[in-house]
């Protein structure tokens, strides 16, 4: 039949190509003008979580003793990587007896690896043992001088006349009025603690307030004289508080009978 052209399948093929061609090539166009976008910054690492703080404790039992006797000190801590006591290096927990001569004041402190402290204090009392018991006064004034007259105990370096020695001496100046003709020499007597010269003075000043005593109570002066021995003429020899006691002493001897 004259004047009909007939179309290729092959044409319509290779116009749907050629369209998806530039189709594609136009997009790789594009995509080469843009830089592609930069991956997001990583995070910061979370900061290291702080050392846990030390803790320590101290106790003492007891707190208060008399001189020569003993505590013991226990303590205990946690986070730490070193312990002293008073300046000392211990272990991080345990005990120690002490047998302080005074009143102390103990501290320790703990240490962390990261430089951290803390610390804790106790304190323990020291106090004098009390005076030995006396006997009772005389009941009788026909007494023989051994018995009716007793001795005046001091405190430790002290010549002050403490309560009891006031009642010993009332009762010697009671005893030395009723026998006028007695006269009677008071010694100064001191524990082995200190020098020999400083207890000379000391064992002095100590028969100086026992004379004193008896006078401010009516006995003449005349009838007193003092003596002082220091520390060489000890009544007893043990190193202990309770021998000492007995050395601190203004001691009596007869001067002449009635």
């Amino acid at each position: 039949m004259k004047g009909i052209a007939m179309k290729s399948p092959f044409s319509n093929l290779h116009s749907a190509l050629s369209a998806t061609t530039v189709l594609a090539l136009g997009l790789a166009m594009a995509a080469c003008g843009h830089k592609a976008a930069p991956p997001p910054p990583t995070p910061p690492a979370p900061p290291a979580a702080a050392a846990p703080a030390p803790t320590v404790t101290l106790t003492a039992d007891p707190t208060a003793i008399e001189s020569g006797s003993r505590a013991t000190l226990t303590w205990t801590s946690s986070n730490a990587v070193r312990v002293e006591l008073n300046g000392e290096a211990v272990n991080l927990n345990g005990s120690q007896p002490v047998n302080p001569s005074q009143s102390t004041d103990y501290q320790v402190v703990a240490h962390s690896a990261d430089g951290q402290t803390a610390n804790a204090a106790v304190r323990i009392t020291v106090s004098e043992p009390p005076p030995p018991q006396q006997p009772p006064p005389p009941v009788a004034t026909d007494l023989g001088f051994d018995q009716a007259v007793r001795d005046a105990f001091f405190d430790y370096d002290k010549s002050d006349i403490r309560p009891d020695a006031q009642a010993a001496l009332q009762s010697d100046a009671d005893y030395l009025k009723s026998h006028p003709g007695l006269s009677v020499n008071i010694v100064g007597h001191c524990d082995e603690r200190g020098s020999a010269e400083y207890n000379l003075a000391l064992g002095d000043r100590r028969a100086s307030a026992v004379k004193s005593y008896l006078v401010s109570q009516g006995v003449d002066a005349g009838r007193i004289s003092t003596t002082s021995v220091g520390k060489e003429q000890p009544f007893c020899t043990s190193q202990d508080d309770n021998c000492y006691q007995q050395n601190r002493r203004g001691h009596f001897t007869q001067g002449s009978g009635q």
